[in-house]
């Protein structure tokens, strides 16, 4: 079996998420990191009505990482969160079947953000490097019974927006405008630029 190397060396990575889409994003370019999932509950997006999507986002990613840099006394913490803003709406995960179908035929046919918050913690020294980044979204006009054999799959209750790109979302989209990745949940290219950032001012 083949082994990935990627471009940039990060001994001692932590993720501070249980996503898998996180884990296979990392393990995509080469990347060797640890799991260690926060205990932080999200809170309903709708908390965070008249705050900007971005800030959300980071304040929750920084959230996330900063509760697991605790047990560590060195290596690099990465927090994430993402969240799906419809005409200025935040839109989390569903929180059950009915849930989700409001959030599809809301999207169906019109263009959306998906915005990602990263926050990266060195946990020796405690320096942090927090950023976000947003992809545009277009999604076709949806047929009320293919949302709802969607949303029957199973795929919707764990994701913002209740689609995932990757996956039988995929058939949802139109086009998007940005980061793909960002999207399924970590702008990789930022996030190797910022690790390389780190790496280089401690080398």
């Amino acid at each position: 079996m083949q082994t990935r190397e990627c471009i940039v060396e990060v001994p001692h990575l932590v993720l501070a998420s249980a996503s898998p889409r996180r884990s296979a994003l990392l393990s995509q370019i080469g990347l060797t990191f640890k799991i260690h999932p926060s205990a932080i509950v999200e809170p309903s997006p709708t908390v965070h009505t008249n705050k900007p999507v971005s800030e959300v986002t980071q304040a929750l990613a920084l959230l996330k990482a900063t509760s697991v840099t605790q047990y560590y006394d060195h290596g690099l913490i990465i927090g994430a969160d993402t969240l799906v803003s419809l005409d200025g709406e935040l839109l989390g995960k569903p929180i059950d079947d009915a849930d989700a179908l409001v959030m599809l035929s809301r999207l169906s046919g019109a263009c959306h953000e998906v915005v990602t918050g990263v926050a990266l913690i060195d946990a020796a020294t405690g320096r942090e490097c927090i950023w976000s980044e947003t992809t545009q979204v277009y999604f076709r006009k949806l047929q009320h019974p293919e949302i709802t054999t969607y949303i029957a799959s199973g795929e919707p209750s764990d994701k913002a927006g209740a689609y995932g790109i990757q996956g039988r979302g995929a058939a949802f989209v139109r086009r998007i405008e940005g980061c793909y990745f960002n999207v399924v949940g970590l702008p990789l290219a930022s996030l190797v630029e910022h690790l390389s950032d780190f790496q280089s001012k401690e080398d």
